[in-house]
């Protein structure tokens, strides 16, 4: 398999000119949710679908437990889960306070498996023509239609 992206017109609003260049976005085929991935590891991992959901459940409430009282959890080569938070910049030490904390988030660090995945994987140019019917790549969500090639990108060496 390959990564796919088109090619899309974007104003830049940071120079004077707000230009308007062309950039890669990645178009996601489709979105994987928690019952198909449940269903997938019931099949490769040969463990009933109730068991793997059981798991996943009491995985997801460990990962709050322990993110609320601040801490990273590490879930080995597949990577580490960390809270998190932005803060708008102040004058004076004092004015620093809860208040000034916004844009509280999870960061995901991938473990060496996805990092060598990543590093990996093919990537192709998606043909603009199979991509006109279907959703932008900017919400996550596609159709599974259309592999793109002609481009001059690698092969994919799956396919």
């Amino acid at each position: 398999m390959a990564l796919k992206y088109v090619v899309k017109k974007t104003t830049f609003g940071f120079d004077k000119e707000k230009a308007e260049k062309y950039v890669a976005r990645p178009f996601n085929v489709v979105t994987v949710d928690f019952k198909m991935l449940c269903d997938q590891v019931t099949k490769v991992g040969f463990v009933p679908r109730g068991t793997v959901k059981s798991v996943l459940d009491g995985l997801i409430d460990s990962l709050i437990t322990y993110m609320e009282i601040g801490a990273s959890v590490s879930l080995g080569e597949f990577g580490t889960f960390r809270p998190s938070f932005g803060c708008k910049s102040q004058d004076d030490e004092k004015e620093v306070t809860t208040d000034s904390l916004k844009n509280r988030k999870i960061i995901f660090t991938p473990g060496s498996m996805f990092k060598g995945m990543i590093k990996s994987i093919s990537i192709q140019k998606l043909d603009s023509s199979k991509t006109k019917s279907s959703t932008t790549p900017d919400d996550g969500k596609g159709d599974d239609k259309g592999e793109g090639g002609g481009s001059g990108e690698a092969p994919d060496p799956a396919a």
